[in-house]
Order: C-alpha cells, then sequence, then structure tokens
C-alpha cells in the first residue's frame, strides 16, 4: 500500500505523463536558405492520388501552405490562397495545400470536406493530408495557414503569413506571399522573407513515430 506522500508523487508522475502524451510539439522552424523537408512522404490528394512534394516542385520554385478546413483565419485567407496558389503553377511553380489536422478533433478537417472545399475554391493545385502531421512537424508549422515559399533551387526564401489584411482583401497593404510568389517566378529575391504566421494552432495527428 502506498504511504500519502508516495500516492502523491504517483498520482503526480501519471498527471506529468498524460501532460507528455497530450502536447504534441512541432519540431524547430526551418530556416530562410533550408530544404524541402520530407519531400518523398507520400501524401494524399483531394483527387484520391498520391503525391510528393518533390514531385510537385516547380522549375521556378514552389509554394507550400499548411491550411485546413475549419480553422476562422484558414477561412478568411482561403480565397487568397486559392488565387495565389492557381497563379503559381500558372507562372512555372509547383503549390501545394497540406491539411496537418487531426479530423477527430474537429470532424469538419476531414477529407471529405477537403474535397468539397478544393471544389468551391477551384483549386487547380493539390490539396493533400498530412496523415501523420509528421510533415507539418518537420516543417516547424504551428499554424493554419503557414506559407513556405521555396525558390528554383529548393531553398526556403519566404516564411509566414499570406498579408497584412484577413478581414479585407480589399484593405491589403503589404502582400506578403503574392509578392514572394512572384519575386520566385521572375527569379528574384524576396525583400521580406519572414513575416509573423497567424491563426489556429494546428492539431497534430497522435505522436511523431521514431525514425
Amino acid at each position: 500500500m502506498f504511504h500519502a506522500p508516495t500516492r502523491r508523487l504517483a498520482l503526480l508522475a501519471a498527471s506529468l505523463l498524460t501532460l507528455s502524451l497530450a502536447v504534441v510539439p512541432a519540431e524547430a522552424q526551418i530556416a530562410i536558405g533550408d530544404a524541402i523537408p520530407m519531400a518523398d512522404v507520400r501524401m494524399k490528394n483531394v483527387n484520391d492520388k498520391d503525391v510528393t512534394l518533390a514531385s510537385l516542385a516547380g522549375k521556378k520554385g514552389t509554394v507550400v501552405v499548411f491550411t485546413c478546413n475549419h480553422c476562422p483565419w484558414a477561412k478568411k485567407w482561403q480565397s487568397r490562397v486559392a488565387e495565389i496558389g492557381n497563379a503559381a503553377l500558372a507562372a512555372g511553380l509547383g503549390a501545394v495545400a497540406i491539411n496537418a489536422n487531426d479530423p477527430a478533433v474537429n470532424s469538419e478537417d476531414g477529407f471529405p470536406e477537403m474535397k468539397k472545399r478544393a471544389k468551391e475554391l477551384k483549386m487547380k493545385f493539390p490539396y493533400v493530408v498530412d496523415g501523420t502531421s509528421d510533415v507539418a512537424r518537420a516543417f516547424g508549422a504551428k499554424v493554419t495557414p503557414e506559407a513556405f515559399v521555396f525558390d528554383a533551387s529548393g531553398k526556403l526564401v519566404y516564411h509566414g503569413t499570406v498579408d497584412d489584411s484577413p478581414n479585407d482583401a480589399a484593405a491589403v497593404k503589404s502582400d506578403w506571399l503574392r509578392n514572394a510568389v512572384n519575386a520566385v517566378s521572375e527569379g528574384q529575391a524576396v525583400t521580406e522573407a519572414e513575416t509573423k504566421a497567424m491563426g489556429c494552432s494546428i492539431k497534430y495527428r497522435g505522436q511523431k513515430k521514431a525514425s
């Protein structure tokens, strides 16, 4: 039988273990100049076909946006993300939206809703499931939406938010993601490489698998 202090310590240890299992943090964020992580991991697109970031990379660069269906912030920017991604494709870049959220937390983040959302937004680029959330962790992505732009050599040249006016597209003064895409498409340097990503926390799936 436990003595009272011993029992309290055991309960405390159990509580800490539960918390450690419940919190699934992202890894450190990739830095400007880093390559695309986990580029060969297969992810399911809304057309039911598997793709990899390597297969989606464009000759001029690649746009990766972590997003989801339920987040109010993601919804505010979703039309602009779709527009920018479609424009990126037309300009010779690759583009992909990634949903790393666990649909068990919010059913709106499930695959059927992803298919519906991609169709509504007329997304011409893939919208894929990060089925383990490990791709998001490898990027260090923490919120939705969160954007990463890579240049023609596959190096990160922009990381951050979409623009400075989530509530009103007509009021945008700093169009950071669009400007980064335009610069990369023209082979120019991105003048503002990092901004603060704003959005809902990513609801990571389970624990990261051991490598």
